[in-house]
């Protein structure tokens, strides 16, 4: 697909990074409540929070305007997603969502906004 062709995929392209918008802040803010409420890392958990907010798009109205829940093929949750052995492991598996989502995001956003990709990378 190029951006010429990016008028007939809009819509699903929209809904790719408003889905991927929410795990990488998602990730973030799990990682950001264990620093802040269970190490008492004020400084990390702060600068998660920076992070966190700063991981916006544009018009991001437009974005959640293409949200389809109902819709999702694959909105089962994985067994494996359902295992945690303690707070350690929590934390990489939401660190390993974080940081999925922003390569998605990333590479996503190079057919709207190159400029915002980057932010991404």
């Amino acid at each position: 697909m190029t951006k010429k062709d990016l008028g007939e995929f809009s819509p699903k392209l929209y809904r790719l990074i408003d889905a991927n918008l929410n795990r990488l802040r998602e990730g973030i803010r799990v990682v950001e409540d264990i620093q802040r409420y269970i190490f008492d890392n004020e400084k990390l958990s702060k600068k998660l929070k920076r992070l966190r907010h700063k991981a916006r798009v544009k018009d991001e109205r437009d974005y959640l305007a293409h949200r389809d829940i109902i819709g999702d093929v694959s909105k089962q949750t994985t067994s494996s997603e359902k295992i945690r052995d303690d707070i350690t492991s929590i934390m990489r598996a939401n660190i390993k969502r974080a940081e999925e989502s922003s390569r998605v995001l990333e590479e996503s956003l190079k057919l709207i906004d190159i400029k915002k990709a980057e932010d991404f990378k």
